[in-house]
């Protein structure tokens, strides 16, 4: 007997295959059988009956590291009611173990929010996660600025041979505990002084472990040759895949360039193992900067220690009204995080529509203003860009968020709508599906996602939490290895 029969819809399976009619058998947290059932018993039945049947979202590119440990208040999840089953957290350089610290650490780790720093060794922070029981599944990065900090006391200069090895080691008990990989943030200051060399070192365990390598590069504006250059090199020199994080251009006048990027990646591509990520918004969101404000139309603060209640205002309005320039406000206000107003739509929709390109939130859940993104980022794929704007097939979209996504990061038994894949599942009506969340009304819950259900569990139902601890820890390599021969001896 089947535990749950999800009938009558459309699957869009994340393999980019035309959708077709068949129904899901689940039994045990996976998917057991597709097809006719409608003669096959089941504990429970789902009428699915004009929706998509799609495998659940996976949002590549996230800083969910803390906001998975404390979960979520309210009947609302900012994951959960798009359509998300899995975050990849630990990116741009930015996670939230190994590091012990009673004290704030210095931005953009702040981005996590201002608790959590507790956990000695990565395994330490993944058996946290297990024991919280995530309302998503939680697949992680180690933060090469966290390892920085750990074992920097100074981060304004390259490391020395022996800290970069610190850090390898750090790496290396992570990658064992079955972390995904590295991720960089060379854009932000306790990462900028850091060389080829320094990461070459830190990131050498990588390759036995088949780990990958995400990197928030150095540049996004008129230095971006030199700052793709630099990625694409040590992911070529350390023999893993390399993701491109949240690839854009910034700065009015670096608009249209992303063909000139993405021919790059392309060429790259021929020889060396590369994808990247893109959020589906010309604003960007992280910690507030100075030096981005005059690359920007307008620029929103997002949170601020120094004056709380400048959250959700316009840093250029603020800046006449109290009479000084954007920048200096900037310092005054900081530490803080700001939404950046700075790309262009041409250069979106080319970057969204590229077979290398998957889909990540780059959420900021910590944030008291936070961008819409976080909300909106999954629905608004389907919704804008693939049903109203025609960029791209309902089924390349899925494809996008699911099944190419999990082929990238190594996530096995994930992404695809297949007997013997977790029941990671999201039941959507593609003539509605939407963001709704707004620059003013930034957590809006999307519509049209009917149902969500996370290793067979219902997780969300018409947008609101139905199960917080529905989510597992996705563990690569040999780790993984057991943790599927566990499952599958458990369905059987």
């Amino acid at each position: 007997m089947l535990d749950l029969i999800i009938e009558g819809g459309l699957l869009v399976d994340g393999s980019g295959a035309p959708r077709r009619r068949a129904d899901v058998g689940l039994r045990a947290g996976l998917v057991a059988e597709l097809g006719d059932l409608r003669l096959r018993s089941a504990r429970e039945r789902f009428d699915a009956r004009g929706q998509i049947v799609a495998p659940g979202f996976i949002d590549v590119h996230t800083h969910d590291d803390h906001l998975l440990l404390q979960g979520v208040e309210g009947v609302h999840h900012p994951k959960l009611s798009q359509g998300v089953t899995t975050v990849v957290t630990g990116n741009c350089g930015i996670s939230l173990a190994p590091l012990v610290s009673a004290q704030l650490p210095p931005a953009p780790l702040d981005l996590l929010g201002r608790e959590g720093w507790r956990h000695e060794r990565f395994a330490d922070y993944l058996g946290a996660l297990e024991s919280a029981g995530p309302a998503t599944n939680a697949a992680c990065l180690v933060g090469h600025t966290t390892l920085r900090v750990r074992h920097m006391a100074q981060l304004d200069r390259p490391a020395t041979a022996g800290e970069a090895r610190a850090m390898a080691q750090d790496l290396e008990e992570a990658l064992r505990s079955g972390a995904l990989g590295l991720s960089t943030g060379f854009y932000y200051p306790p990462a900028r002084a850091a060389t080829v060399d320094e990461v070459l070192i830190a990131g050498a365990p990588l390759r036995a472990a088949g780990g990958l390598l995400a990197m928030h590069i150095r540049d996004e504006g008129a230095a971006i040759d030199e700052a793709l250059r630099e990625a694409l090199s040590l992911g070529q020199a350390l023999g893993v895949d390399t993701v491109l994080s949240h690839h854009k251009l910034v700065g009015r006048d670096n608009h249209g360039r992303s063909v000139q990027t993405l021919g790059m990646i392309e060429a790259a591509a021929r020889h060396q193992g590369v994808c990247l990520d893109c959020y589906p918004y010309t604003a960007s969101s992280t910690m507030l900067l100075a030096a981005r404000v005059s690359q920007s139309d307008e620029v929103l603060i997002t949170w601020s220690q120094a004056d709380p209640t400048a959250a959700g205002q316009s840093l250029f309005t603020l800046a006449r009204q109290r009479g000084c320039t954007p920048e200096a406000l900037a310092e005054a206000l900081s530490p803080a995080g700001a939404i950046y107003f700075a790309m262009s739509e041409e250069d979106v929709s080319r970057i969204l529509a590229h077979p290398l390109t998957l889909i990540g939130s780059d959420g900021l859940p910590h944030d008291a203003s936070p961008h819409p993104r976080l909300w909106g980022s999954f629905p608004r794929v389907l919704g804008h860009y693939a049903r109203d704007r025609r960029l791209f097939s309902l089924e390349t979209a899925v494809h996008k968020m699911t099944g190419l996504s999990a082929r990238r990061f190594g996530l096995q038994g994930r992404g695809l709508l297949v007997p013997g894949h977790a029941a990671d599942l999201v039941v959507f009506d593609a003539l509605t599906v939407g963001d709704r969340a707004t620059f003013a009304e930034p957590a809006r819950v999307s519509h049209g996602i009917r149902a969500v259900f996370v290793n067979g569990r219902l997780a969300c139902l018409g947008g609101r939490t139905q199960d917080r601890h529905a989510g597992q820890v996705l563990r690569r390599g040999p780790v993984a290895d057991r943790h599927l021969r566990a499952e599958a001896a458990r369905a059987s």
